[in-house]
């Protein structure tokens, strides 16, 4: 079998909370929820559909790890989420609740806004052209 990447990890506050974001307001799917007993759950989320890595979902149990959530690349654009509707997805999004940083952008490699997580951690929606 090819190695590929299967999840990315996530840092969050809460499992529920995050879940509720993901699955309520970015639309994702639920794909594992498992519980793995003490306080610890193997949560894996992703965009409907997606054949690429699921996000871990993975709750803070430390201080250091509470400090890191919402900006684990240091402020950075941590993730990059496709559409080949932008205006659609943007729109939907917006209905949602969450929360852009700034008007569309067309670049030379497509449409962009970045926008929030529910905990800061930065998302740009992109279609590509």
């Amino acid at each position: 079998m090819p190695q590929r990447i299967a999840a990315v990890t996530l840092v969050v506050r809460d499992y529920d909370e995050a879940i509720h974001f993901y699955t309520r307001q970015l639309g994702f799917e639920l794909l594992e929820d498992t519980d793995q007993g003490q306080g610890k759950r193997w949560v894996l989320v992703a965009p409907p559909g997606s054949a690429g890595p699921a996000l871990l979902l993975a709750q803070a149990a430390t201080p250091e790890q509470t400090a890191s959530i919402g900006r684990q690349t240091g402020g950075r654009v941590s993730f990059f989420l496709y559409t080949d509707s932008f205006a659609q997805d943007h729109a939907r999004l917006l209905a949602q609740g969450v929360r852009f940083l700034e008007e569309p952008r067309h670049e030379s490699y497509g449409t962009v806004a970045v926008f929030e997580d529910l905990y800061g951690n930065q998302w740009d929606l992109l279609e590509p052209r």
